[in-house]
């Protein structure tokens, strides 16, 4: 039995075999990834109503990939008041936004309980609104700076209201890579032990991967196998978010750029490896919208959502600074044949347009 018939057969693959995935036509990998895409969703695409808020610039870690830390190319820093934060949520929730998805840089100048503190105000006025807070890379800044357990800190952000974990941070989790582009910052271990721990907590959270710039094949599929080892263990994870690396204002230097070709043949391969996570999001913050919405196309079964606003990768070039228009995001995804259908932070169905 070959690669294809194990994946259509169901059988799960091992690591040589994802590998040599990429070697695949694309069309007829693209078939295989969207007959598993099919059985999960059928046409079904996913988006929610959301709004990125990113606090504070000011960071204490160097990641040559970085181009929104103000301690890099960027020289204006701010960090935004409690009140600046509140005014924008409450202006969402009157516009019906049931997301705010918070993540910033590892400021050092804050304090923990700032943190603490916005969460418990934005749940105690909006119980309803999910708020979505702190990757493990925060966390693990978090606890480093403040002294505190993962399971301190984590039982902390419960305690005032944080509902689900963004996934980034994650990288790449190869260590040689992770070196060279993030030293310093948490480690692939810590990150898995982080989600590991939020997980038992009954909580969910998401797992990105950052690709197309010094990682090699080899690395996105390790990448992916780690995940689906963790999932076997916990089920937490909603989502896969192949994040496409962007190229301004860094220190990466990378020459040669990844293409739509390789982008979604990672798509693809991500659908058929991780076949104990439900969803793959093509985010396309960083992919671009049309792009998106072919990979539904490869394997992607979600979008993320309507965003309004987001400052980390605009920085590095990406067209996201002040999302998409709901109507218009509707309406492309019905043009390119599929079902528009608007969901809650943790997949749970709530209109289809």
């Amino acid at each position: 039995m070959n690669i294809a018939e194990k994946v259509r057969a169901g059988q799960r693959i091992d690591f040589d075999e994802a590998l040599a995935l990429y070697e695949y036509d694309l069309f007829e990998l693209g078939e295989l990834a969207d007959a598993k895409r099919q059985e999960r969703h059928g046409k079904k695409s996913y988006f929610n109503i959301n709004r990125h808020i990113n606090p504070t610039n000011i960071c204490k870690d160097v990641c040559k990939f970085c181009a929104y830390s103000a301690s890099r190319k960027n020289p204006n820093q701010y960090t935004m008041s409690h009140d600046e934060i509140m005014h924008i949520v409450d202006d969402i929730v009157q516009r019906g936004i049931k997301e705010v998805h918070m993540v910033s840089a590892h400021n050092p100048q804050t304090g923990l309980q700032w943190y603490l503190d916005i969460f418990k105000k934005i749940t105690t006025r909006y119980p309803d609104l999910h708020v979505k807070a702190l990757t493990a890379a925060e966390v693990h800044f978090l606890c480093e700076e403040y002294h505190k357990s993962y399971d301190e800190l984590l039982d902390l952000m419960v305690a005032n209201g944080v509902d689900s974990m963004p996934g980034g941070g994650a990288e790449i989790f190869d260590e040689t890579v992770r070196e060279y582009i993030c030293k310093g910052k948490v480690s692939s271990r810590q990150w898995l032990e982080i989600h590991k721990k939020w997980h038992e907590r009954g909580k969910m959270s998401n797992v990105t991967m950052l690709f197309g710039h010094i990682e090699k094949r080899k690395d996105r599929i390790d990448h992916m196998m780690r995940i689906r080892d963790l999932q076997d263990i916990t089920g937490g994870f909603n989502a896969f978010i192949p994040l496409v690396y962007q190229s301004e204002n860094n220190y990466l230097n990378v020459s040669e750029f990844i293409t739509a070709h390789e982008i979604l043949k990672t798509m693809a391969i991500s659908r058929i490896v991780l076949d104990n996570v439900a969803n793959i999001k093509a985010y396309w913050v960083t992919s671009t919208v049309n792009l998106a919405l072919v990979a539904q196309e490869f394997g992607a079964n979600d979008l993320d959502g309507t965003i309004e606003k987001e400052s980390i990768n605009a920085a590095a070039g990406a067209a996201s600074a002040h999302g998409v228009v709901l109507q218009e995001f509707v309406q492309l995804i019905k043009n390119s044949g599929f079902i528009p259908v608007e969901r809650d932070s943790v997949y749970n169905e709530l209109k289809i347009w």
